[in-house]
């Protein structure tokens, strides 16, 4: 029988507790590996942490920036009913105190406040709170969607999926919102339908997405919807970058949405490096100790990142999130980041720096 327990989103008591170690190390101190293995196992909750459910991965665009787009290999699958509830009843929100103590962080730590509107308000803001519902497929594409939002509102387990908006399907999508999704991503990359087709694949658009857009921005005003409508464009570091991110800013100004520029992850991919403005990828990486993703199939893997599931901590069809968090398999993963581990895709395919890079 699969034990279950509670867990969070996203571990932000160890993101808190590992601060002034993170502070130390960037001022250029220095520290034995054993000591910051002791400290982060620690600091690391018992408690399965989960981050994001990848509920399928099937997907219809041809993204120039996603790995997905040549690199997947693995079979496209969607998971099963059963598997979704199981994660589920193993997850709880925060607490309003603790969420509290998180905000008082974060503005003390970064600067950022709980009103602000960009990249690292929505990482420290939104993305803690929320349970995932995205990997390397479309949510839109898959048909339990509204159940499982419907399930997610019902034990009060916030939710956030990011999607191309033209796959969009307004009686679907109108269905998901009254069923409560806290928060929906739109990703555009340019005002002009060719532009934007350069850089999605054929199967994209402008145009009709953004009517479709404004189309249900109107639905969730009626209706009175809480949805969040978040609209991002990536920033692919083009020579026209800014200036179609302030024509995409004009067409939605005046409208009841969450507009920022996002900073390209997985710059490895492309081999176009040209840095970020965010927290997340600025600085090492704490996935190992802070969150758990879990694939279509069932895999628990290393992060979101993992397309191909190279790296299996487990499966949640033969484990619960428990045993799988506190196994031999995370143990051994959580050393390779120490160790700098050759070979694995956390060193080879990754632009985020291991805390084994600031051991000497």
């Amino acid at each position: 029988m699969i034990e279950t327990r509670e867990a969070k989103m996203f571990d932000i008591d160890f993101f808190m507790n590992i601060n002034e170690i993170r502070k130390q190390i960037y001022n250029g101190e220095h520290f034995e590996k054993k000591y910051l293995l002791n400290k982060f196992e620690e600091y690391r909750s018992k408690t399965p942490i989960i981050y994001n459910i990848e509920t399928t991965n099937a997907c219809n665009m041809k993204c120039k920036m996603c790995p997905r787009t040549t690199m997947m290999t693995r079979q496209v699958k969607t998971m099963n009913k059963e598997t979704f509830i199981n994660l589920v009843d193993q997850i709880e929100p925060f607490s309003k105190s603790k969420w509290g103590e998180w905000e008082k962080f974060i503005e003390s730590e970064y600067g950022i406040k709980s009103g602000d509107i960009s990249e690292n308000h929505f990482f420290t803001y939104i993305i803690p709170k929320v349970l995932q519902l995205h990997g390397y497929g479309d949510p839109l594409l898959d048909k339990n969607m509204p159940e499982y939002i419907r399930i997610l509102s019902e034990r009060n387990i916030p939710s956030y999926f990011s999607c191309n908006p033209a796959n969009i399907d307004i009686k679907k999508t109108a269905q998901i919102f009254e069923n409560g999704l806290d928060y929906i991503k739109y990703s555009i990359e340019s005002v002009d339908d060719k532009r934007h087709k350069d850089i999605r694949g054929e199967a994209s658009n402008f145009s009709d997405s953004y009517n479709k857009i404004i189309e249900l921005l109107k639905i969730k005003e009626k209706k009175g919807y809480k949805t969040t409508i978040i609209i991002t464009m990536l920033n692919l570091n083009r020579v026209d970058q800014m200036e179609d991110f302030e024509l995409l800013k004009k067409k939605f100004a005046g409208q009841n949405v969450y507009t920022y520029l996002k900073s390209e992850d997985q710059q490895w991919y492309r081999k176009d490096y040209h840095g970020t403005c965010s927290i997340h990828w600025s600085e090492f990486c704490k996935h190992p100790w802070m969150s758990m993703t879990i694939k279509s199939n069932g895999d628990a893997v290393m992060c979101m990142e993992d397309f191909n599931n190279e790296i299996i901590l487990g499966n949640v069809k033969k484990q619960s999130l428990y045993e799988i968090w506190n196994g031999e398999a995370y143990k051994i993963f959580r050393e390779d980041h120490f160790n700098l581990t050759k070979g694995i895709k956390c060193t080879e395919q990754c632009d985020m720096k291991l805390i084994g890079s600031f051991i000497q």
